[in-house]
């Protein structure tokens, strides 16, 4: 493909790959994992889809915080910064994340005012972000992430074209969502009138009359019995695993009926643009409801002030946390990784927590099954500083608008 030569290494992204392998490869399991990790080596997530309201809640951040995350979209990131924490270290295996992450701290940075950076990344369909890339940002990125940019696809786009569609239709997520809208259709399921609702009685009524019939066909129980399936969420055989101990589901169309529930009625449509995103492909407007925190107008100069406070690492958790003094660190944000990991790494991450973790630091996270899996892979002495506040994470879950996992943790470091 013409282009397409700058990008090489983001292509072949070894370590990303052995991330999810852990089988041989000739196995049933090994050929599923080599399959994710071949679907995972691309953009995953345009948007991070762990509600960053919930997270900023969870660490009761302060003004001498130093936070750890993994980037994913980076959209909770820019939320952290808006705190205003002391710095913000993000790391990520994801070459095409970190170049996401980049993109966006570099907009806020330099592009010329609020309006000009929510066009870019909540407004679908305005041709002028590609010409504002080149005029306001590409001057200011680092080699690297500029050739990301501005390489070309087969078709002779440049990647940085994205903005000018709606970058939220790509990626692996952004397909998948896609595909779910198809498959939606072919059952005679439109979600315009689930999005129209004005109450979230409407929204129950309208979920249960015109999208959860749909989870009782046997073509989607048939085919969300196959781990391949759920590679479009983001979620490897591991975590498949994990999310089908859910034990108040049979199936896993139930369990996968039980979150899109959540997701379509438990909060009002104005205030989930998590919701847009999954049944409207898009932010709402703002007459329609609020975008996500780091694209709030109240927030912009806050975050715009402060991205020099942020870090981002093409590397893996545990590596950035051995470089890290002892007790350096406040905030560890692990989205879902840890379901994805062995005992072996989970034990190596958690002994570079323990060193590098400040007085009563916290560290949160998500899993797809409701419990945590500390417990049952750590060492016994691992958790012996550490204090799980299960009353918070169970109503923090509750409160996550995003719907789709079954755990949020709150580790507290003891005094």
């Amino acid at each position: 493909m013409t282009g397409m030569a700058p990008i090489t290494g983001y292509l072949k992204n070894t370590r990303l790959k052995e991330a999810f392998v852990r089988h041989r490869a000739l196995s049933a399991k090994g050929v599923s994992e080599r399959l994710f990790g071949l679907m995972f080596s691309g953009l995953v997530y345009p948007q991070i889809w762990e509600d960053p309201a919930v997270d900023i809640e969870a660490m009761q951040l302060a003004p001498h915080h130093a936070i750890v995350t993994i980037g994913s979209g980076g959209c909770n990131m820019l939320a952290y910064l808006a705190e205003g924490p002391r710095h913000i270290d993000v790391v990520d295996l994801n070459p095409h994340h970190i170049a996401l992450n980049k993109l966006k701290l570099a907009a806020f940075r330099h592009l010329p005012a609020y309006e000009d950076v929510r066009r870019m990344f909540a407004d679908a369909g305005n041709t002028t972000n590609s010409a504002a890339f080149d005029r306001f940002i590409a001057p200011h990125l680092d080699e690297e992430t500029r050739q990301y940019w501005t390489s070309r696809d087969a078709l002779g786009r440049r990647r940085i074209s994205i903005f000018d569609r709606n970058i939220y239709r790509t990626g692996l997520l952004g397909r998948f969502i896609g595909a779910g809208h198809l498959a939606a259709r072919f059952h005679g399921i439109r979600f315009d009138r689930l999005m129209a609702a004005n109450t979230i009685e409407e929204q129950r009524r309208i979920f249960a009359e015109d999208v959860a019939p749909a989870f009782d066909k046997k073509s989607i129980r048939w085919m969300t019995s196959r781990k391949s399936s759920l590679f479009g969420l983001g979620i490897p055989p591991q975590q498949y695993d994990e999310l089908a101990r859910d034990a108040d589901h049979a199936h896993m169309a139930d369990i996968l009926r039980a979150r899109l529930e959540k997701l379509a009625c438990d909060f009002p449509l104005n205030d989930n643009y998590f919701a847009w995103q999954a049944f409207s492909r898009r932010y709402p407007t703002a007459g329609e409801g609020r975008p996500p925190l780091y694209l709030e107008p109240e927030n912009y100069q806050n975050i715009r002030s402060r991205t020099d406070r942020v870090s981002v690492h093409h590397r893996n958790f545990t590596e950035l946390l051995q470089t890290k003094h002892a007790g350096s660190v406040d905030r560890y944000v692990l989205l879902d990784a840890q379901d994805w990991m062995t005992a072996e790494q989970l034990n190596a991450l958690w002994t570079e927590i323990n060193r590098s973790s400040a007085h009563e630091a916290r560290v949160i996270f998500r899993t797809a099954a409701a419990a945590s899996p500390l417990e049952e892979k750590l060492q016994a002495d691992q958790l012996a500083d550490w204090e799980y506040l299960a009353e918070d994470s169970a109503r923090l879950l509750a409160q996550d608008r995003s719907a789709i996992y079954g755990g949020f943790h709150i580790y507290r470091k003891r005094s």
